[in-house]
């Protein structure tokens, strides 16, 4: 009896949808597809189930065990540096982070020639500086023997340069010289400092020029950043706060060109993974490192971009240890990021071979436009087609 039930109201419902108007039998047909699709497919998310918000974004913020997780897994890795380590990474289109002593205050060293540059570029797009403006670089403009100077080492004599090779030599080669010839170009450590403020990044401080720096063990440590300032200051650059498109691409492509700390943030990445970095490295008094850091901003495999900065502070750690110590830390943050990408993929059916390989092309694009249309029908219409389909899936199943 109940089989002959179920088929007299399928037959009552088919003849009443025969005499539906056509798009409303459309409306039908594509919410049945769809209804069977939520019902029957074992992986996808169930309309008959509790309700499942799908995260709007590819990489969603890790949930507190996963944020823990992560964390003591980065907790382990610095503990091998003998030394204060500070990480903070942040995916920029999502807003995902994690983060480790990421208030404490770290040495930056060389990591600061990213502001002042972008102090200087903030100025050439203001007008006040050209990039290829002529400036004259003296002996005494030198930073000492042991800091890191090319311009020294190949003008021992002194040049003229233009801006933009100051900007080459300071970023992609990390020299102190032409820091400092560009800090002194911005209006000194006040205007860069300035110009930080302006950005609403309050946790760095650029206070002393690199051969001040190279003068006094101490001064370092009045030059400092948090690493939640420096991905805020990788994060300005990256939304053009405060700098035209074409000085953020000069300086991302300096950055990407970088040739110090290949072994850092780069170092465990895939083959051709796209790094803009900075790094930063001290000398090492009484067997103590005061500073080995990199930041940057990394291209995803999924075309989204991961601002992270690792600081080690204060290491007992020969140089391999404290590199290594970066380089893992990177890599367990790319590693989180593309689980937590596949995490949300499952969650939203995103790539899902069942979801996508279950209907036709022509049927998907009918559910589409049938969905559409349903919102401009009266409320009645839209109940009966509601109970169409619960019946057409009955007599399906």
């Amino acid at each position: 009896m109940g089989l002959i039930s179920r088929r007299r109201r399928c037959t009552v419902w088919a003849k009443l949808c025969l005499a539906l108007p056509r798009t409303t039998f459309h409306l039908i047909y594509a919410l049945f597809l769809i209804s069977l699709t939520c019902t029957c497919g074992g992986d996808t998310i169930r309309m008959n189930g509790p309700a499942t918000k799908p995260h709007n974004s590819g990489y969603p913020k890790t949930s507190e065990n996963q944020d823990q997780k992560l964390r003591k897994q980065l907790g382990q890795i610095a503990s091998t540096a003998k030394a204060n380590v500070g990480v903070a990474a942040l995916v920029l289109e999502t807003g995902a982070s994690v983060s480790l002593n990421s208030h404490e205050h770290f040495p930056m060293q060389s990591v600061y020639k990213l502001p002042i540059s972008m102090a200087v570029m903030q100025q050439v797009d203001a007008g006040k500086l050209t990039l290829d403006q002529k400036v004259r670089v003296t002996k005494e403009d030198f930073v000492r023997r042991g800091q890191h100077s090319p311009i020294r080492d190949t003008y021992p004599k002194g040049a003229e340069l233009s801006v933009s090779e100051l900007l080459r030599f300071a970023i992609s080669e990390s020299d102190g010289t032409a820091s400092d010839v560009l800090m002194r170009l911005a209006g000194g450590p006040e205007v860069v400092q300035a110009y930080l403020n302006d950005l609403g990044i309050n946790e760095m401080v650029v206070a002393n020029s690199e051969k001040e720096i190279g003068q006094d063990w101490q001064t370092q440590y009045r030059n400092w950043a948090s690493p939640e300032a420096a991905v805020a200051l990788l994060r300005a650059l990256y939304e053009r706060r405060g700098l035209s498109e074409q000085s953020q691409m000069l300086l991302l492509k300096l950055m990407v060109e970088s040739t110090p700390g290949a072994k850092r943030l780069k170092g465990l990445l895939p083959a051709g993974t796209v790094v803009a970095h900075k790094t930063g490295t001290s000398g090492t008094q009484n067997g103590i490192t005061a500073a080995t850091n990199d930041i940057g901003i990394i291209t995803l495999a999924n075309g989204r971009h991961l601002a992270i900065a690792v600081f080690v502070s204060d290491s007992a750690a020969d140089e391999a240890t404290r590199e290594s110590v970066i380089a893992k830390i990177a890599r367990a943050v790319w590693d989180d990021a593309v689980a937590s990408r596949n995490r949300a993929d499952q969650r939203t059916g995103q790539n899902h071979p069942r979801e996508r390989m279950g209907r036709r092309p022509r049927e998907v694009a009918l559910a589409d436009n049938s969905i559409t249309r349903l919102l401009e029908l009266p409320a009645h219409a839209v109940v009966l087609t509601y109970f169409a389909c619960k019946v057409i899936i009955s007599c399906s199943l």
